[in-house]
C-alpha cells in the first residue's frame, strides 16, 4: 500500500500554509498534488499593491517557488481549474479533461473579485484588483491613458488608487458610503486617512452610486444614480469578494455564503475539507490572512493525526499601511453595540486612537498614525479584558513602541498572522544573529504576511541590540522518557495524544520503540495518551483523582462546605495526569493547607481565593494566586478550569507544580479570568467525561476530609 493521496484544490496562501505545516508535521505522511488555475506558484496577494506600484515583480511576493514543491514531492498543476470532485469515487475532475483519485481533498478555491451588475462592466478598460493579471492589465492600461477611476473606497480599493497613482494616472476613488473604508474606520479616523491621500493626489467623491459604465468600444467614464457624470480611461472595481464555491455546489457539498465547514474544517462530504476564503466556519467567512492562517493549522493537525484543538473562531482585524498611513482596527468600532471608553487625537502628531467597550470589557480599537498599542489592544480583545485594562498602556507616542516591546511577555504573539512570539524574534535575534527585519522575516515569517506588525518586530529587534547581544541559553537537550526509546515526554505525547492506535503495542511498534514491550513506565505514559484505562500487559493500575478536602466544623452547612462538595461531585469521572489534592478553606481559623496543596480555595473579604501549584513534600513549593472571585459557584469554575488545562496540557506523571512553572502564570491567568475561556474548558472536559476518554475515578483511593 503506498502513501495516501492529498489533493489540494487551490494554490494560495490558506492552502499552501496547510501544506507547508503538513510537510512539517508529518513529511512523509502524504502523497500530495495541488491544483492552481493562475500560472504562478504560491504567492503573497496581500502584496499585489507593490507590484502595481512598480519595483516589486511577482518573484519577490512568491511564498514558494517551484523548487520549493519538487524539494518535497509535491505535484503542482499551475493553470488547471478543477471543475468538481465525485465524494464516493473520491476523484476530482478539470477542466483539461485530467482525473485524480484522494483519499483526502481540500477545497481551498479562495476568493475572486465581486463584479456588480452594472451595465457595460464588460467592456474593455474595466478590471477587477485581484491578481498578478490585473497588476499586469492596469500597468498596461497607464502607459497609454491617464485617467482612472476605482469604485470601492476600501482598503484594496486605497491600494489600487496608490498604485496607479504611482503609475502616472489621475485618481478619482468613488465609494457609496459617507467615508472611506466604514467597516474599519470610524468617522474621525476615516477624515484622518481622506486628508493624507487627498495630500498624495487622490480625489474623492463619497456617497456616489455608479450606475451605467459609459463608452462605445470601451470604457470611457461613469455615470452616477444622481445624475452626474465622471470622465475616465481605465474603471477598477474593489468592491468586495465573492467565495469561490462553484466546486462545492457541483459536487454535492453544503454551502452557504460559502462551504460550511466544522471546527475541523471538515465538509459536509466525507474526507473533503475546505480552508480560507472559501471556507464559512460559525456562520462567518474570513478575508483575512491571520485567521486563514489559524484555520490552516488546525486541518493540518487534524490531517496529521496530531492533538489540536477545534478551531474557535477569529477576532478579525487589521494592522497595515494605507498608502503609507499606518492603521489597526478590531472588533467593535461604533454603533449601538458598543459605546467608547477611551479616544484621543493629536493633531500634531497626527495620530488617533479610540477604544470600544461592551459590558464593562473592551470591544474594539481603532488606531491611526502609530499602531505600536495595536498587538496589546487585540490582546485585550480575544480575551475579553475588562476595560481597566487600558490603564497599562503606554502614554502613547512613538517612545510607546519601545516601552510596549519591552514589556511584552516572551510567548505574547507579535505577528497574529504567522503565530510568531516575541521570544521567537529575540531568538532569532540573539541566537540566530539576525540584525535586519528581512532576516527577522527570513528566519520567522513574522511581518512576512500582511506586514502589519513590522514596527513591533523592529523594536523587538533593537531591544535585542540593546541587551549587548548576549545569545539566550541553549535548550538542554531532550532527556528520554525511559531508555525504551530516545523520545522526550513532550515528544511522546505529541505523537499519542489523543492516539488513534488500537493499542500500546501497537503505538509502540509505530514509533519505534527499542524494545516493543516497553516498561512500566512507558507503559503506563503510553496508556494515559492513548486513553486507556489500565497499562497494556502489566494491569497496573493508573492515575487517580485524589481530592483532600478540608473545611470548617459544621459542613456542608457552610460555604466552603459546599465548594468542596460541588468540587468532589462535578470532577468525578476526570482522570488526570497525576494525584491531585484540592484544599478548601472558610478562612485563616481553619487550617487547611491552601497553599501546599495542588489547588488550594480560601475564603478572602473579597471573596474567594485560588491558588495553584502548592506542594508541602521535597521541593516545598507555595502556591500562586490565580485569581479572587467574589461569587463562589465562579470560583468553581474557576478551579475545574484549571484541572481542565493541567489535564490537557501536562505530561504524565507531571505535577501540578512543575506543570505551572512551564506552562507559566501569566498564561494561565489569562485563561482562567477570562469567562468564555473557562466555559469552553469545562465543556471540553464534559465532553471527554461523557465518550469516556482520558476519565477514571477509583473512588476508594479518594481522601475526604470533613472538618477538623
Amino acid at each position: 500500500m503506498g502513501k495516501p493521496r492529498l489533493v489540494v484544490v487551490g494554490n494560495g496562501m490558506a492552502g499552501m500554509r496547510c501544506v507547508e505545516h503538513i510537510c512539517d508535521f508529518a513529511p512523509d505522511r502524504y502523497e500530495i498534488t495541488v491544483f492552481g488555475n493562475e500560472p504562478h506558484p504560491n504567492y503573497n496577494r496581500i502584496m499585489l499593491s507593490k507590484v502595481l506600484q512598480g519595483g516589486t515583480n511577482v518573484d519577490d511576493i512568491t511564498i514558494h517557488d517551484w523548487d520549493w514543491y519538487t524539494e518535497r514531492g509535491i505535484s503542482l498543476y499551475t493553470g488547471e481549474t478543477v471543475l468538481r470532485a465525485d465524494p464516493d469515487l473520491q476523484l476530482i475532475y478539470t477542466e483539461s479533461g485530467r482525473v485524480e483519485p484522494y483519499d483526502r481533498l481540500i477545497i481551498a478555491t479562495g476568493s475572486s473579485a465581486f463584479m456588480p451588475k452594472i451595465p457595460g462592466i464588460h467592456k474593455p478598460g474595466v478590471t477587477a484588483f485581484r491578481n498578478i493579471a490585473d497588476c499586469e492589465r492596469m500597468m498596461e492600461a497607464s502607459r497609454t491613458y491617464k485617467h482612472a477611476a476605482v469604485i470601492g473606497g476600501g482598503l484594496l480599493g486605497l491600494e489600487a488608487a496608490r498604485g496607479l497613482l504611482n503609475l502616472g494616472m489621475e485618481v478619482d476613488v468613488i465609494h457609496n458610503a459617507s467615508y472611506l473604508m466604514n467597516r474599519q474606520l470610524d468617522a474621525s479616523a476615516a477624515e484622518m486617512l481622506k486628508r493624507e491621500l487627498t495630500q498624495q493626489g487622490m480625489r474623492f467623491l463619497v456617497e456616489k452610486r455608479t450606475e451605467r459604465i459609459l463608452g462605445r468600444k470601451r470604457a470611457e467614464g461613469l455615470q452616477f444614480s444622481d445624475g452626474s457624470r465622471l470622465g475616465a480611461d481605465l474603471i477598477v472595481l474593489a468592491v468586495g469578494i465573492r467565495p469561490n464555491i462553484s466546486v462545492a455546489e457541483a459536487s454535492g457539498i453544503r454551502t452557504n455564503r460559502a462551504i460550511v465547514v466544522d471546527d475541523y474544517m471538515q465538509t459536509s462530504a466525507d474526507h473533503i475539507y475546505a480552508v480560507g476564503e472559501c471556507a464559512e466556519h460559525r456562520g462567518i467567512v474570513y478575508g483575512l490572512v491571520a485567521p486563514l492562517y489559524e484555520q490552516a493549522r488546525v486541518l493540518a493537525m487534524h490531517l496529521c493525526g496530531r492533538h489540536t484543538e477545534p478551531y474557535p473562531g477569529s477576532v478579525p482585524y487589521a494592522q497595515l499601511k494605507v498608502s503609507g498611513v499606518e492603521v489597526f482596527s478590531a472588533g467593535l468600532i461604533q454603533g449601538g453595540d458598543c459605546e467608547t471608553a477611551l479616544q484621543h487625537y493629536d493633531g500634531v502628531k497626527g495620530t488617533y486612537k479610540k477604544v470600544t467597550m461592551k459590558n464593562g470589557r473592551i470591544a474594539g480599537a481603532v488606531l491611526f498614525g502609530d499602531t505600536s498599542e495595536g498587538t496589546e489592544l487585540l490582546g485585550y480583545l480575544k480575551r475579553r479584558a475588562p476595560v481597566s485594562a487600558l490603564k497599562a498602556l503606554p502614554a502613547g507616542g512613538n517612545s510607546s513602541l519601545a516601552k510596549t516591546a519591552e514589556a511584552m511577555g516572551d510567548q505574547d504573539t507579535v505577528c497574529n498572522c504567522n503565530s510568531v512570539t516575541k521570544a521567537a524574534i529575540m531568538e532569532a535575534a540573539g541566537l540566530d544573529g539576525a540584525q535586519t527585519v528581512d532576516q527577522i522575516r527570513e528566519r520567522t515569517k513574522a511581518s512576512g504576511s500582511c506586514g502589519g506588525c513590522k514596527p513591533m518586530v523592529a523594536a523587538i529587534l533593537e531591544l535585542a541590540k540593546s541587551s549587548g547581544g548576549k545569545k539566550p541559553a541553549p535548550a538542554a537537550a531532550p532527556v528520554p522518557i525511559c531508555g525504551c526509546t530516545d523520545m522526550d515526554r513532550a515528544a511522546v505525547r505529541a505523537a499519542l495524544y489523543p492516539g488513534s492506535d488500537a493499542s500500546v503495542q501497537a503505538a509502540m511498534l509505530r514509533l519505534g520503540w527499542k524494545r516493543p514491550e516497553g516498561c512500566p513506565v512507558c507503559r503506563s505514559a503510553a496508556a494515559y495518551y492513548l486513553g486507556i484505562h489500565r497499562s497494556a500487559g502489566d494491569g497496573g493500575p493508573m492515575i487517580r483523582v485524589s481530592a483532600s478536602l478540608v473545611v470548617s466544623p459544621g459542613i456542608p452547612h457552610t460555604e466552603a462546605g459546599r465548594i468542596a462538595l460541588e468540587l468532589e461531585r462535578r470532577s468525578m469521572g476526570w482522570f488526570m495526569p497525576a494525584r491531585i489534592r484540592i484544599a478548601v478553606s472558610a478562612g485563616p481559623r481553619d487550617p487547611a493547607g491552601v497553599l501546599v496543596h495542588d489547588l488550594g480555595i480560601g475564603a478572602s473579604p473579597a471573596g474567594w481565593e485560588l491558588y495553584a501549584g502548592g506542594h508541602m513534600e521535597h521541593p516545598v513549593k507555595p502556591g500562586q494566586l490565580i485569581g479572587v472571585l467574589p461569587d463562589a459557584g465562579d470560583i468553581i469554575d474557576m478551579a475545574l478550569g484549571c484541572l481542565a488545562l493541567y489535564r490537557d496540557s501536562a505530561y504524565y506523571r507531571e505535577p501540578v507544580w512543575e506543570w505551572l512553572e512551564r506552562y507559566g502564570l501569566q498564561r494561565l491567568r489569562e485563561k482562567l479570568l477570562d469567562p468564555d475561556e473557562r466555559e469552553s474548558l469545562l465543556e471540553t472536559m464534559d465532553m471527554a467525561r461523557s465518550v469516556g476518554i482520558n476519565t477514571h475515578l477509583d473512588t476508594q483511593s479518594e481522601e475526604r476530609t470533613v472538618g477538623i
